[in-house]
């Protein structure tokens, strides 16, 4: 495997290959024949890439751990729960976090996501419960993939709570190692052995990797989130930076309660198209993180022309609902150009369902936010969350979400 897998990517317009991409209406005569041709490509993108959801059912039990009604200098109230997944002594759990403002009452719109380091790194809180599960020892304050003391709030920036809390959106957050480990286990310490039949032991080539499990749990989190009277379970926006934009469009896509679906930087198998082969393409995703999609996926390395689907087929699978797409200048590892254009090919769906989607056919300049239905924006700098995504993200949530 190359060191450094980047020397021998595309990074130059010049060099990408010709390419048709699949239309989403093919076949599609009309705005009520749209539901049959979506659940045909939703069945496509899980066979095919993130891998289908067992339709075994496993139990789910939310129990409720902490309250502090006066969190973040009275600033909000913080509430802990941890979501059983599985029977009894045999399962596993995932904690959610909860952060709803004191002002004003709710119930309350929700920012939704998925955390890299343990939902005890997004801010110093010293009343938030360090991570249990296996967390990434790159991150401050991990040592052999367990969290200490030292790594409270090493993520805060990726999470201005008090931005967000003051404009009148809650918070809700799970580590995504609660779920799956992100590292090729052979699928045995996250939530897959749940879901295996008889004699089973790893997903079979068409059953989901980690992205979708990671997915699968943000549906799961949204459920205890419906069950908290402080929430307004009509008004989750589900968000992702990176491989975990990846997890949020895929839960947006197939889960329909997600009011809002935001993708940042999420790049290959997530916003950016596959046949443009720029940046981190198909085969390099696939070989660096064997783990994250079905075994099937694999037989595109090299081939995406013989996708059946493009991402920007996921993106209008979200169609009617307010989607928002947001690149980075520098991050061309994660192919800006390529997540614009897949804002703007999915743009028929949303035309042909609710009179517009993209509002514009260019590229925008950079740090000019597209304020359509599919919002779009690149900002300066490189492959990170920053305050202007976020206020990009609510002030696209107060347009189409409230």
């Amino acid at each position: 495997m190359n060191p450094n897998p980047e020397e021998s990517a595309i990074m130059d317009e010049a060099r990408v290959p010709t390419y048709v991409l699949p239309d989403p209406l093919e076949g599609v005569a009309g705005r009520d024949d749209w539901s049959r041709r979506r659940g045909k490509w939703l069945g496509w993108f899980a066979g095919q890439m993130y891998g289908r959801t067992p339709v075994k059912n496993v139990a789910v039990r939310m129990e409720l751990r902490t309250v502090e009604p006066r969190a973040l200098g009275g600033l909000a109230t913080r509430k802990e729960f941890r979501i059983h997944l599985g029977e009894p002594g045999k399962g596993c759990f995932m904690d959610l976090l909860l952060y709803v403002p004191n002002i004003p009452r709710g119930p309350h719109p929700v920012f939704l996501g998925l955390n890299f380091a343990g939902n005890h790194s997004i801010d110093p809180d010293p009343g938030i419960a360090l991570g249990e599960s296996w967390i990434a020892a790159r991150y401050p304050g991990v040592v052999d993939s367990r969290a200490t003391d030292s790594s409270r709030g090493s993520e805060a920036k990726k999470w201005p709570l008090a931005r967000i809390l003051a404009r009148g959106y809650a918070v809700a957050t799970v580590h995504y190692g609660d779920l799956d480990p992100d590292f090729d286990d052979g699928f045995r310490n996250g939530i897959h052995p749940l879901f295996y039949g008889p004699g089973q032991t790893r997903p079979a080539e068409d059953e989901w990797g980690s992205i979708g499990a990671w997915a699968w749990g943000l549906s799961r989190a949204l459920d205890g989130l419906a069950l908290d009277p402080d929430v307004d379970p009509g008004r989750v926006a589900v968000h992702g930076h990176s491989r975990l934009g990846k997890a949020a469009l895929w839960a947006g896509a197939q889960d329909e309660r997600f009011a809002l679906v935001v993708s940042n930087n999420s790049g290959c198998g997530g916003a950016a198209l596959s046949r443009r082969c720029f940046g981190e393409t198909v085969e390099k995703i696939n070989t660096v993180f064997p783990h994250w999609f079905c075994r099937n996926f694999h037989g595109y390395n090299r081939r995406e022309s013989f996708l059946p689907f493009d991402q920007h087929i996921l993106l209008a699978l979200v169609a009617p609902r307010p989607v928002y797409v947001a690149s980075a200048q520098d991050d061309l590892w994660a192919d800006p150009q390529g997540e614009f254009l897949s804002a703007l090919h999915a743009s028929p769906v949303y035309e042909l369902l609710v009179g517009g989607g993209l509002g514009v056919r260019d590229m925008p300049p950079v740090g000019r936010p597209v304020p359509s239905r599919i919002g779009y924006h690149i900002r300066q700098g490189g492959h990170d969350v920053t305050d202007f995504d976020w206020e990009c993200w609510m002030d696209h949530a107060d347009r189409w979400m409230k």
